[in-house]
């Protein structure tokens, strides 16, 4: 399992993707520079806070091209035969493969949360906001929390595409994916909240969220960008709940890829 992940680090980094993804990624982190500009009153909050959005923009595009990179296009090009030719199971392939994604997007979000804590250091010049940033331990949980979010999303994209025939579709639904779990949390609040007050709004879909809420993550509990940017603590039940939570979806979508994995024949 151990080879399959260096092996997925060493390719991880060579692909050119990521050169593209990383790019993109200081690029935002330079537009949440310049965002401060738009504030004159809060300009480290402004920046960290589009800061914070940009590189989960940038950790969910690498988690699901990583998880293609890695493990779809060799299913599709065939070339997972020659290391299912070594004696060692299935299991052991998507592990070792998942664990080293792991390990490419925690790098990643040092890199890029290096990056936006320099840019919140010099954001806003010698002005001192009246409610200061934190860019400390706080800082760095927030980073955490949206490593832990894009974790959930590389492993519901290797889900799909250990069972996938279709080159882009991890991709696709991996980015659906992201975009719905962390939507999920907002729009159940607004509709317990009485939708302003369209009771109808209530009635047609409040059941139905009712349900997918307990098939879809909320993956806005892993948000924790409020401590660093407003000084609000977030308790430790909270934090646990949320890497709790995704553990627990972590760990179902693995033991379903590895049972489809295992069930799909190559030839």
């Amino acid at each position: 399992m151990w080879a399959f992940c260096l092996s997925a680090l060493r390719s991880g980094f060579r692909s050119r993707a990521v050169l593209l993804i990383l790019v993109l990624g200081t690029l935002l982190v330079g537009v949440a520079f310049l965002a401060a500009s738009f504030s004159p009153r809060q300009p480290k909050t402004v920046t960290m806070d589009v800061g914070f959005s940009g590189i989960r923009f940038s950790l969910i595009l690498f988690a699901v091209f990583w998880v293609q990179e890695l493990v779809g296009r060799e299913v599709e090009r065939r070339t997972v035969l020659y290391a299912l030719a070594y004696p060692v199971s299935r299991a052991a392939y998507l592990l070792g493969r998942f664990i080293g994604v792991l390990g490419l997007l925690a790098v990643a979000a040092a890199v890029l949360g290096s990056l936006l804590w320099l840019s919140v250091i010099l954001s806003g010049g010698h002005y001192t906001q009246s409610y200061p940033v934190q860019t400390g331990w706080p800082f760095w949980l927030a980073i955490g929390g949206l490593w832990v979010d894009a974790a959930v999303v590389a492993a519901f994209t290797l889900w799909i595409a250990s069972l996938s025939t279709v080159q882009m579709l991890p991709v696709a639904l991996g980015v659906l994916f992201a975009v719905a779990g962390k939507s999920l949390g907002a729009v159940l609040e607004y509709l317990e909240r009485g939708a302003a007050g369209d009771a109808e709004l209530v009635g047609r879909f409040g059941p139905l969220l009712q349900i997918i809420q307990y098939v879809l993550p909320d993956l806005s509990r892993l948000d924790w960008r409020g401590w660093p940017m407003y000084g609000i603590p977030v308790s430790d039940a909270s934090v646990s709940y949320g890497v709790l939570l995704a553990t627990g979806y972590v760990t179902v979508l693995l033991a379903l890829a590895v049972m489809t994995f295992r069930r799909r024949e190559f030839f």
